[in-house]
């Protein structure tokens, strides 16, 4: 079986922008995530994004533009990501198994490729981004913003830098 690092997209690869990002100009990639997500591949991961894209559903964006910004990062990063999974819902528009918190678009990826759910990661900003790995018994990283509250949250770890992230999954 394979070991995998699934992450969000928006706060994670790129900068939250307290918007819908979905141009390409507005997709700014996190400093030092491409070197991370070069350091999970160097380590034998796969490396698979789930993000929830709900202004499709909406009519502020269409899947063309989702493919853009994907085909950007990658393009970006030198192909690194293995598989995108989006849901176009919105779940006050058209509910959705798939949207996050839903573990539909996890359990999709995992079947296709093989994936150790307990062998796996995954790196979201958002609880929704932590529930549906959670449920399906992955390890869960929760990255936060100085200003956001540290209480204690449902990730199996809180931290507040990428450069965090490689020490706690080696470890």
């Amino acid at each position: 079986m394979n070991k995998c690092v699934f992450l969000d997209r928006d706060g994670v690869l790129n900068e939250e922008i307290g918007r819908y990002v979905w141009q390409v100009c507005d997709f700014e990639i996190r400093p030092g995530i491409i070197d991370l997500l070069k350091f999970f591949k160097s380590k034998g991961y796969l490396l698979i994004v789930i993000t929830n894209q709900g202004g499709i559903a909406r009519g502020m964006y269409t899947h063309e533009d989702v493919k853009k910004c994907h085909d950007h990062f990658q393009k970006e990063c030198g192909n690194l990501i293995d598989a995108f999974y989006y849901s176009p819902y919105q779940n006050s528009f058209s509910a959705s198994l798939g949207a996050k918190p839903g573990t539909l678009l996890f359990e999709r990826a995992i079947a296709k490729y093989n994936i150790d759910p307990t062998a796996s990661w995954m790196i979201g900003d958002k609880d929704r981004d932590i529930l549906p790995a959670t449920k399906l018994g992955i390890k869960t990283i929760r990255l936060i913003t100085k200003d956001e509250e540290q209480e204690p949250r449902i990730a199996d770890f809180t931290l507040q830098a990428l450069k965090e992230v490689k020490e706690v999954i080696l470890n």
